[in-house]
């Protein structure tokens, strides 16, 4: 069984708000700043939908968003960059960790009653 012409056999499965590549992990978000709480919602389209408190303005709801990512995928801080995004509610989150691909789609998905 062959791959997907234009795919990379480390993405085979994957969702597609996921991309595992060379230099790590980019995460495709669909954010949504002020919240009632923070918490990841499912999917909006290709992306996964995070729902942030923090309001959007003076990048409160980007540092609040790249905490909880890294609270949820137990690694510092400094290991996530936004990538992509900054001031728009699509974002790109690229992850420097260890763990494979598939791991950080378990930490991230959302939890049951949500």
């Amino acid at each position: 069984m062959g791959v997907a012409k234009g795919s990379d056999f480390r993405t085979v499965g994957l969702p597609a708000w996921i991309e595992a590549r060379s230099d790590g992990i980019v995460i495709a978000l669909h954010v949504q700043p002020g919240a009632r709480r923070t918490a990841i919602v499912g999917l909006h389209g290709d992306r996964l939908k995070v729902a942030v408190s923090a309001p959007p303005a003076d990048g409160r709801a980007n540092a609040a968003l790249l905490e909880f990512l890294a609270e949820r995928l137990a690694i510092p801080k400094s290991s996530l960059r936004l990538f992509s995004g900054a001031g728009s509610r699509e974002k790109r989150v690229a992850v420097d960790t260890a763990l494979p691909a598939s791991g950080v789609v378990a930490a991230l998905a959302p939890a049951r009653g949500q």
